[in-house]
């Protein structure tokens, strides 16, 4: 797990509130005394918060790993669809030579193990119009057709022929066995949103609207619940935060 897992440590922090809340209005309907209200409150709050980091640990675990995967695939498919063709051909040859495949550049192109590969990675994926172009151009000629997909009249037409297709995961994961994937990617590091531009985002005089209505909402609400405090403390939070949002906030 990373040193900060942000999306977990909310979880945890979200549920464990909301019992410890939960608990506490229950308890004080009884009318147990304050110091045994909040003992419960607390042990049964970090009863649940261990309870879901024990959950979602694992789960969290495995979506990062997925997104990571999948973000990396991305962009080493961008590159393939951007950099030139002779460097697309050499750094597949590279890879399937990794991989203990007999691959060879020559002036007539990629062949990989005595048959030819051809690289078309694309934005799209292939139509059928290209693979008839490719079909036309080889004529009786066998080869494999390397890209990062087909749609699926594409994939029909090369299969009709005997050619076979070679798409994303396949080439995503060969790259990573190999450990083939270039060091500088085009277009690698895709600058995120900082941090001032996400503050602006969230405190957008727009927002002050939401915040209001929230607000008042919640106040009224703490006049049916078992324990309005939360209700209170929440609802004046997010008045007060309409209030600065409208006064100073951003365009």
């Amino acid at each position: 797990m990373k040193k900060f897992d942000l999306p977990l440590l909310a979880d945890v922090l979200f549920y464990g509130v909301a019992a410890w809340f939960l608990t506490l209005g229950v308890v004080r309907y009884f009318r147990a005394p304050l110091w045994v209200s909040l003992l419960t409150a607390s042990l049964l709050s970090l009863a649940v918060s261990g309870a879901v980091f024990l959950i979602l640990y694992t789960r969290h675990r495995r979506v990062a790993v997925t997104k990571s995967a999948r973000e990396r695939k991305e962009k080493l498919l961008l590159h393939l669809a951007l950099e030139r063709p002779e460097r697309v051909t050499a750094l597949l040859a590279s890879a399937l030579t990794a991989d203990g495949r007999q691959a060879q550049c020559t002036d007539a192109g990629l062949t990989v193990d005595g048959m030819r590969a051809v690289p078309m990675f694309t934005m799209q994926p292939l139509s059928a119009d290209a693979v008839a172009l490719l079909l036309r151009e080889y004529g009786e000629e066998p080869f494999t057709l390397w890209c990062n997909a087909l749609t699926p009249e594409a994939a029909r037409l090369l299969a009709s022929f005997g050619r076979k297709g070679v798409e994303q995961d396949e080439v995503f994961d060969l790259f990573e066995r190999t450990e083939a994937t270039p060091e500088r990617l085009i277009c690698g590091e895709i600058p995120r949103p900082k941090f001032r531009a996400k503050l602006k985002r969230t405190f957008s005089k727009k927002n002050a609207r939401p915040f209001f209505v929230s607000g008042i909402f919640l106040l009224l609400f703490s006049l049916f619940a078992l324990y309005p405090v939360y209700y209170l403390i929440s609802g004046c939070v997010l008045l007060i935060a309409a209030i600065c949002t409208r006064l100073v906030g951003f365009g």
